[in-house]
């Protein structure tokens, strides 16, 4: 099979249970594309054919550059649909993590990047459910864009498990992947909504930092065995004695009571990006390199881009300042008004 439609394929860049990826290319357009095509043993089944369709039904109507846009769907010879994707070229986040645990710092900025691209999925009423490193695209940045990377962002992609949070709650089947699934998702009953997505933001971003996820777990079973009690191992390994509130962060991320953790993906990437600050400004010489991703997937260390550095700073900066300022307004209020 070398073409499909009018997209010549160059080679394949994924496969999974019910579909593989291939990059193609597109003449009329003169551009690189990804084309998914079903998988053939799943081609009779109605409903598996309708999930692959919905994917792509629902990635076309999200109107966010956060999530990797389909742009044409059709049939192969022998009835199996396909469709036609942006092609992200920058590898995924499963393959950094694969060459071990990042710097920290980096670390942070990845996952706070990973909970902005989240929260704009949710902003268009959709919760993914499998949020995971393989299906992270890195997306080359576009005048100076910023991002968890510095010269790439973070793509959301395979979306086959994905589903509108007003359906959500009505979803009775236990699916993602085990070791970074939120247990009431394991459950099964439809009690998950946007939270799930922020437990798994929580996981990958923590395996990023150890190379490993929070919880040795393997199957459904043991993330619904889990004690509900039980936080995830403390960083201090990883971090020595600059651990500072980040096992409370990530115990709240991945709490196991779903009221337990951010109700915002933002809100997350706020205290992220707020505690990566933190720690360059304990260790400078962390500001003067970062640890990048290239179109390869090897990772490469370069020097950071001042623009795209200097507006993470300020923001986080402004977070970490406010309550002083609040304090400080108190005080002085008091001096002139309350005496």
């Amino acid at each position: 099979m070398d073409v499909i439609g009018r997209y010549r394929l160059q080679d394949k860049i994924g496969a999974g249970a019910f579909a593989t990826v291939w990059r193609g290319y597109d003449d009329d357009l003169d551009v690189d594309v990804a084309v998914k095509v079903l998988a053939d043993n799943w081609a009779s089944r109605a409903d598996v054919r309708e999930r692959f369709l919905s994917e792509a039904r629902l990635m076309r109507r999200i109107a966010s550059d956060r999530v990797v846009r389909v742009f044409d769907l059709g049939k192969l010879d022998d009835g199996r649909p396909y469709f036609v994707m942006d092609y992200v070229g920058g590898g995924t986040l499963g393959d950094m993590l694969r060459q071990g645990p990042l710097d920290v710092v980096d670390a942070l900025w990845w996952g706070a990047d990973l909970a902005r691209a989240v929260a704009a999925l949710h902003g268009e009423g959709v919760v993914h459910r499998d949020v995971t490193p393989a299906n992270l695209l890195l997306r080359p940045n576009q005048g100076g864009e910023e991002s968890g990377g510095g010269t790439h962002r973070i793509v959301l992609a395979d979306l086959g498990l994905a589903k509108r949070a007003a359906e959500a709650s009505g979803l009775t089947q236990a699916v993602g992947t085990p070791s970074y699934m939120a247990p009431e998702q394991g459950r099964g009953d439809g009690g998950f909504d946007e939270r799930a997505d922020i437990y798994a933001v929580g996981a990958v971003t923590y395996a990023l930092m150890t190379g490993h996820p929070p919880y040795t777990v393997t199957s459904i079973g043991e993330v619904l065995n889990r004690d509900p009690d039980l936080p995830p191992p403390s960083l201090r390994s990883v971090l020595h004695d600059s651990v500072g509130p980040l096992d409370d962060i990530f115990a709240r991320a991945l709490a196991y009571r779903v009221n337990d953790r951010w109700d915002r993906a933002d809100s997350l990437a706020e205290r992220l990006e707020a505690e990566a600050y933190r720690l360059e400004q304990e260790a400078p010489q962390r500001a003067a390199e970062r640890t990048v991703i290239t179109n390869d997937a090897v990772p490469a260390t370069v020097a950071t881009d001042p623009p795209v550095r200097r507006r993470r700073r300020w923001r986080a900066w402004f977070l970490l300042a406010l309550p002083v300022v609040f304090v400080a307004a108190g005080i002085g209020g008091w001096f002139l008004f309350g005496r």
